[in-house]
């Protein structure tokens, strides 16, 4: 969850490092550090509690020179954010400096040993007993960094991806990984580092994606090498980028969620692009043709994801079930791999990642893999773990997204999920020519029935200062909107810090009633669907104990409008595609109430981007 930078060639290495940790800040942000080798071989390591800013303040005055380093953006994992738990870590002897994404589950066990034989250490993490542990290995074989790198990694377990510099050695940076990602730039004469491209993108569009349990020994002047732990060489195609560095820049928003709930009407038509046809009469997705065989004879789906993905997922329930008539169940990754779930050769799984590096989903893949099931992807990063570790899947195509709080990358899954289930439906004949014809229509129409949402913005953010200060919200939806519901709460508790709850409506009356009184803001999403008459009784309940009703209606709906007391009007479209638009005002809601609250809405505590551990 950490960001990982690293640079050696001919330019002054600390400001491509710093600005890389300015790109890479959404995947940590409670200390950075820098480790550099200066002309005169030496090795100096700074560091600091607090953002890339504070760091910065912190180097004004020391040696920044040199054209090799590493640096590091954290999210705490072991110990508390503080100057000394910060990355880079140095060894005993401060020859070597090592940065560290991931968890070293068996520390406890070599720091143990280590202490047994006479090693001090400065802080609580994992990393510096594996800086530590390679120092040992270095002088236990008397073999080079190199070699004890192999070594040492041979008897660790969890997740790493690390990057290694040595006093005195100003010509090699040494990288590994497993079940964290890590990104080798190749200049010309310059080789870059990162935990994802977005460091790397400014200076070169040519890449090598690291396997798990590969080491790279990356040399001044010359071809980066890649071996195995078990000193085994590999080869890599050099892949090309695809991210722009427009992607990476807010646009003149102030905030790049803002930037990001604003690009859905493109990035939806980025989504559907090449697999929608022009006339609007076809849906092709090349991960469901070249494997129609596996959908169309699925025992059931199981859908594997966290977070938001996950209420993407729910949603992708309805749309299968109803559309494909298979069987679906939803799972949250990190329970799915712990419950020794019954798993069949014909079932199809499909893993849902924004980052495709979430640390319980990939084990979630695996576990799946070896029960022999079909796995799918639905990610946004191309070149990630997930795509590199399933049969077959689909990208999202939305973009690059930097906003801890996800909204381009949750209605792109949705959009995918949709064009799945219509395609999978089309060759079983489980829906009717006349119907699908319709619903890639209305699919069409979405991104444009979004700009249209996103003109009542001033509303929604003069409607926000209502409830700046509410304590507690209620989401309620039905149907497809119930996952909807749940999306909305958790987009107000990760960038708000309100607390809010998500409830099939129906289900109020089972509990979460006794919460309601005349302070208490229900969000009702009663736009008009099959069961839009149960809605309405739903809002008449809460109104008969005074809650506070803001409804998010369709336009000219005039009943649950003069019941709530507020309501934002969104477009009608079909109730399967209602999704795609409902959460817009909801994402716009919390990030009002936000900034009001003068909350940091791109950066929230306690969370990062991309959730590389369990």
């Amino acid at each position: 969850m950490c960001g990982i930078v690293g640079y050696i060639g001919f330019r002054d290495a600390y400001p491509i490092l710093i600005k890389g940790l300015h790109r890479l800040e959404y995947r940590g942000y409670d200390s950075a550090g820098v480790a550099l080798l200066n002309t005169d071989k030496e090795l100096s390591v700074y560091k600091a509690k607090g953002r890339v800013n504070d760091l910065e303040e912190y180097v004004k005055d020391k040696d920044i020179s040199g054209t090799i380093g590493i640096a590091h953006t954290r999210w705490a994992t072991h110990g508390e954010p503080s100057n000394a738990n910060a990355h880079p870590h140095y060894s005993q002897t401060e020859s070597i400096a090592l940065i560290h994404n991931g968890i070293i589950e068996n520390y406890a066990v070599l720091k143990a040993e280590l202490l047994k034989k006479g090693y001090k250490f400065q802080s609580s993490t994992d990393t510096e007993v594996l800086v530590q542990f390679i120092e040992y290995v270095q002088n236990l074989n008397n073999c080079d960094l190199f070699s004890a790198v192999q070594i040492a990694l041979n008897q660790v377990v969890g997740a790493y991806a690390i990057a290694i510099v040595e006093k005195g050695n100003p010509d090699q940076i040494i990288a590994a990984r497993k079940s964290s990602p890590l990104v080798i730039g190749i200049g010309e004469g310059e080789f870059f580092l990162g935990s994802d491209a977005s460091p790397i993108i400014e200076y070169t569009n040519k890449v090598i994606y690291l396997n798990d349990e590969e080491i790279a020994l990356i040399k001044r002047n010359d071809e980066p090498k890649v071996f195995t732990i078990s000193n085994v060489e590999t080869t890599h195609e050099i892949k090309e980028l695809e991210l722009n560095l427009s992607e990476l820049e807010r646009g003149g928003f102030p905030h790049y969620m803002l930037k990001e709930i604003y690009e859905q009407p493109q990035t939806l038509k980025n989504c559907m692009s090449g697999r929608v046809n022009v006339e609007g009469t076809n849906i092709t997705l090349s991960g469901i043709i070249d494997y129609k065989d596996k959908f169309i004879n699925a025992r059931r789906i199981i859908i594997i994801a966290c977070g938001t993905s996950w209420h993407a997922g729910l949603i992708g329930e309805y749309l299968f079930e109803e559309f494909c008539r298979i069987p679906v169940e939803v799972e949250y990754a990190s329970e799915f791999r712990y419950r020794n779930p019954v798993i069949y050769e014909d079932d199809v799984v499909i893993a849902i990642s924004q980052s495709g590096e979430t640390a319980d989903s990939l084990a979630a893949i695996e576990l799946a893999r070896k029960a022999g099931a079909f796995v799918y992807g639905v990610c946004n990063v191309i070149g990630s773990s997930i795509p590199r570790n399933t049969d077959s899947g689909s990208y999202t195509h939305c973009g690059h997204e930097i906003g801890v709080a996800s909204t381009k990358a949750f209605t792109a899954q949705v959009t995918v999920l949709t064009m799945m289930a219509l395609a999978i439906a089309k060759e079983k004949n489980t829906i009717e020519e006349s119907r699908y014809l319709d619903l890639i229509k209305e699919l069409q129409n979405i991104p444009a029935k979004i700009e249209k949402i996103l003109e009542h913005d001033d509303k929604i953010k003069q409607l926000s200062k209502i409830f700046t200060y509410a304590q507690n919200f209620i989401y309620l939806g039905r149907g497809y909107s119930y996952p909807i519901a749940l999306e909305g709460a958790l987009k107000l508790k990760e960038i708000s810090y309100i607390h809010a709850e998500g409830y099939p409506a129906a289900e109020m009356k089972h509990g979460p009633i006794a919460l309601i009184d005349n302070e208490m803001p229900i969000v009702a999403i009663g736009t008009n669907n099959n069961i839009y008459d149960k809605v309405v009784s739903n809002i008449q309940e809460i109104k008969a104990r005074k809650g506070r009703v803001i409804a998010i209606i369709n336009e000219g709906d005039e009943d649950i409008k003069k019941m709530a007391d507020h309501y934002i009007e969104i477009p009608a479209t079909e109730e399967c595609l209602d999704p795609l638009l409902s959460c817009i005002p909801l994402q716009l809601l919390a990030y009002h109430i936000a900034v009001n609250k003068n909350r940091d809405v791109d950066m929230p505590r306690n969370l990062a981007k991309s959730v590389t551990v369990e």
